[in-house]
């Protein structure tokens, strides 16, 4: 239902008004929201359009029947005028509808591209915020533990100059290379007992385990969470461009990072009002079709593109649950022990957290804009799926 609701919203055939009264938006509102409104508003315009629709049809009609059977040429060309004049008077009401179909689904398209930019920017703002990298070096490197470095510290100074060696400073950092100093110095330490040896391995074996078994698992994290991010800035990127185009035939120039700080979306609207002002004093002169049509057209055109926005937009959140489904794999792949627990940082345990809480949110806070694939022609061309 809800799919179909929001295929009404940029399909070509629903019939608006453009006084109709609107309802008053919600200050938050989600898309939802903007859906349930829309099918307020295009039942009222439905009534009010299928009465004027029915007048001018039965008036037609009636005028078409009177001129089979009128005898009279005055009553003739009198019939011929005022069947003319019906003619017009329902192109005329059609242009109308066509117009105001535009403004909805204008100013409703708006309201998206504002929703969708608040959920860009808040999954910018999560993303920034996961974990910086000075958090994941220090959580998957034995050497940020003090158990571990102080191990480091007692072998050094009990180094036997004859079979031990000290690393550089480059290599003492390394994870690797750091581990296997430390093991090897424990067995060739001469003045250790082997329960001491012991000891020095019981001591640092959960740190050793949990950094050697997730190192490459955390750094994978990392370094894909700030794909994720560079990928949600080039969303909204796409999406001031998008704004740039959306409201370029109305002559709105700010963009919309200001237009959002400004909180300025009334002056849109009023800009969008004279635009439709001008356009309706067209359809009374028939002369001027040809700028009525580019007028229509420019409208219509950011509102397609908007659809085409729409469906890179899903794509990325689609990406990006993916990417955080498969960080909750690669974490929940690491059993602790018992023992180990309070061993284990804290901070990966929040990260963990972090990761089953942003999953819930690709599906509610970020979720995708329910349409796509046959959907998407619908909305393009009209075409309804129950016609």
């Amino acid at each position: 239902m809800k799919i179909l609701l929001f295929m009404m919203l940029f399909t070509l055939n629903p019939i608006t008004l453009n006084g109709l009264a609107a309802h008053s938006p919600a200050k938050n509102p989600t898309i939802d929201v903007v859906i349930e409104e829309l099918e307020q508003q295009l039942a009222k315009a439905r009534q009010h359009y299928a009465l004027e629709y029915k007048t001018l049809y039965l008036a037609l009609a009636s005028t078409s029947q009177n001129l089979k059977i009128a005898q009279d040429p005055n009553r003739l060309m009198s019939l011929l005028i005022q069947k003319e004049g019906l003619k017009d008077q329902l192109a005329l009401l059609q242009q109308k509808e066509m117009t105001n179909i535009s403004k909805i689904r204008y100013l409703k398209g708006l309201e998206i591209i504002k929703i969708i930019y608040e959920k860009t920017l808040a999954l910018d703002h999560h993303l920034s915020s996961v974990s910086t990298f000075n958090e994941i070096s220090n959580m998957s490197n034995p050497n940020s533990y003090p158990e571990f470095a102080s191990i480091r510290n007692i072998l050094a100074s009990k180094n036997n100059k004859k079979v031990g060696f000290n690393l550089s400073g480059i290599l003492g950092e390394n994870i690797y290379t750091s581990v296997i100093h430390s093991f090897v110095s424990i067995f060739t330490a001469n003045d250790s007992s082997k329960s001491e040896k012991e000891a020095s391995i019981k001591e640092v074996e959960c740190i050793l385990d949990f950094t050697l078994r997730m190192h490459n698992d955390l750094n994978t994290i990392f370094f894909e969470t700030t794909f994720l991010q560079q990928s949600n800035q080039g969303v909204i990127e796409s999406l001031d461009q998008l704004f740039i185009d959306y409201t370029k035939p109305i002559q709105y120039q700010t963009a919309l990072k200001d237009c959002r700080a400004r909180d300025d979306w009334d002056a849109i609207k009023a800009k969008l009002e004279t635009y439709l002002e001008e356009l309706n004093l067209l359809l009374t002169s028939p002369e001027k079709q040809q700028k009525i049509t580019r007028m229509q057209i420019n409208l219509e055109f950011p509102i397609d593109r908007l659809l085409q926005f729409i469906d890179q937009y899903n794509n990325f959140i689609d990406q990006g649950e993916k990417f955080y489904q498969k960080f909750a794999i690669m974490l929940n792949t690491y059993k602790t022990e018992t023992h180990c627990l309070p061993k284990i940082p804290a901070e990966f345990l929040t990260l963990k957290e972090n990761i089953a809480v942003t999953i819930q949110k690709f599906n509610t806070a970020y979720k995708p804009v329910e349409i796509n694939g046959s959907k998407l022609k619908e909305v393009l061309y009209g075409i309804n799926q129950f016609d």
